[in-house]
């Protein structure tokens, strides 16, 4: 990721580490609810974080503008060049053939994961291979895109081990809550990619001020979730129209999963033997998905077939 002076969002990354208590919650407002805080006031802005108009004036200068107006004319900068990205995929693609948008989107996601091959560290993939095995208990952060990303992993790491947590959550305030244990023998695991999510970023220093092991899955050494990470993993994710392009990191998290598997083959085996059994016995799968005998679909049998 290209580091841009100008760049609102990009400047509260770069100092958020370093930011105060106050600062660090007008930052985590500005990134969750930018539409909102782009027609605030600087005493607006205050009272809805929760600090004095002073403090937010020093946020502004303190990530480099003159006052606070030069502040906000940056950050509507910032809110149009996102609005305008329909504009950028009409540029891209207006002209285009359905078939031509999907080769070219599908050759796009190739380049990514090709990409992430080049640049992902085999080191770190290691270490957070041990992390996940040896902690505790697992807590998994991912929100708005990154979200079906966190789903994911959490679906198929509760099938090879237990103490997996999914925080699931619209706020800071609710993560803390369902994080509250986290301690030295836990580990987190943070899933953001540009927008990049305060929320999340907020998980990964809770948990590294209580000694959590912290990993990350994001797209670059200059991503902010790498500030309290001690694994990185990253994947390469970018804006192909408006939609996040999430192949190679679904598939750096597909290749974790495989390679947990292969460490605890046995513990899986038993896993997956004791699912199919419970599966059988409360005849889960029946109705809900397609089963094939006698190469027909199982569509309507009804329950009362396994009983007799």
């Amino acid at each position: 990721m290209e580091i841009q002076e100008h760049d609102i969002i990009t400047r509260m990354n770069d100092k958020y580490m370093k930011m105060s208590k106050g600062h660090k919650a007008i930052a985590a407002y500005i990134s969750d609810h930018y539409e909102q805080a782009v027609f605030m006031t600087a005493a607006k802005l205050g009272e809805t974080v929760g600090v004095s108009e002073s403090t937010v004036v020093r946020f502004a200068s303190g990530l480099g503008y003159e006052g606070y107006p030069e502040f906000q004319d940056a950050l509507e900068d910032w809110v149009k060049n996102k609005l305008n990205s329909v504009q950028k995929m009409g540029a891209k693609y207006g002209k285009s053939t359905q078939s031509e948008i999907l080769n070219s989107v599908l050759n796009s996601d190739i380049e990514k994961i090709k990409d992430t091959i080049v640049n992902l560290d085999a080191a770190a993939f290691e270490a957070a291979v041990d992390i996940i095995l040896e902690a505790k208990n697992i807590y998994l952060v991912g929100v708005r895109s990154c979200e079906p990303l966190a789903d994911f992993l959490h679906f198929y790491l509760n099938m090879i081990r237990g103490g997996i947590i999914l925080v699931k959550t619209t706020s800071v305030t609710e993560m803390f809550e369902q994080m509250i244990r986290i301690g030295g023998e836990d580990a987190i695991i943070g899933i953001s990619f540009p927008r990049y999510s305060m929320r999340t970023l907020k998980a990964m220093e809770f948990a590294n001020d209580r000694n959590a092991k912290v990993i990350t899955i994001t797209d670059s050494i200059h991503s902010p979730m790498n500030l309290y990470s001690s694994c990185n993993l990253l994947a390469k994710s970018d804006m192909v129209s408006i939609v996040d392009s999430l192949v190679a990191p679904l598939s750096v998290i597909n290749a974790l999963v495989v390679a947990l598997c292969m460490k605890q083959p046995e513990t899986v085996k038993n896993n997956l033997e004791t699912l199919e059994e419970v599966w059988n016995n409360y005849q889960v799968y029946l109705n809900d998905e397609i089963n094939f005998i006698d190469e027909e679909p199982m569509l309507n049998y009804p329950l009362m077939k396994l009983d007799e």
